[in-house]
């Protein structure tokens, strides 16, 4: 699940994520030293399936009475990995977040820079549509910003399908 780059100077690393635990040794050949590559393996956070115990709200996860504010929570079973990728954090100046180029990639990122409590700062937003050398230099050389039109996009999609679920 992670590729540990070497530490050749007194420079933190880079930490970079991805989705998929498959790209990680590709991705960390083509960047080298200098960058620790993990992958979330998907979503770390999601809405809860159900309602905290003692709590009668209608639509789990979903602040119905306060614009419908989403209420996240680590997934089950993604605690082990979302320990791994703070602690890795922690120990690096930026992290790289290299999810899916489509809304749901963007979201994703969103997420796991809330979950990791990531300063503003230190994030950076690649897209790749390849796995190629090329690629993923080019998606390096011009970092962005998390994209929040895609993110709201998803976030609005998520929540109607767990209300029209419900």
């Amino acid at each position: 699940m992670a590729k540990k780059a070497s530490k050749t100077s007194s420079e933190p690393l880079s930490l970079v994520i991805v989705e998929s635990p498959a790209k990680v040794r590709t991705i960390s050949r083509f960047l080298g030293d200098g960058f620790v590559v993990h992958a979330s393996i998907g979503h770390v956070l999601d809405l809860p399936r159900r309602n905290p115990k003692g709590v009668n709200a209608p639509v789990p996860g979903i602040d119905l009475e306060n614009n419908f504010t989403p209420v996240y929570e680590t997934i089950q079973g993604k605690k082990k990995v979302l320990d791994g990728l703070k602690k890795a954090a922690r120990n690096c100046k930026d992290v790289w977040l290299a999810t899916d180029l489509d809304r749901e990639g963007e979201a994703i990122a969103w997420l796991l820079a809330k979950a990791l409590d990531l300063k503003p700062e230190q994030v950076k937003r690649v897209v790749f549509n390849a796995i190629t050398r090329s690629a993923i230099e080019r998606a390096f050389q011009e970092p962005r910003e998390i994209d929040m039109a895609k993110v709201s996009a998803q976030q609005a999609r998520r929540i109607l399908d767990r209300i029209v679920g419900y």
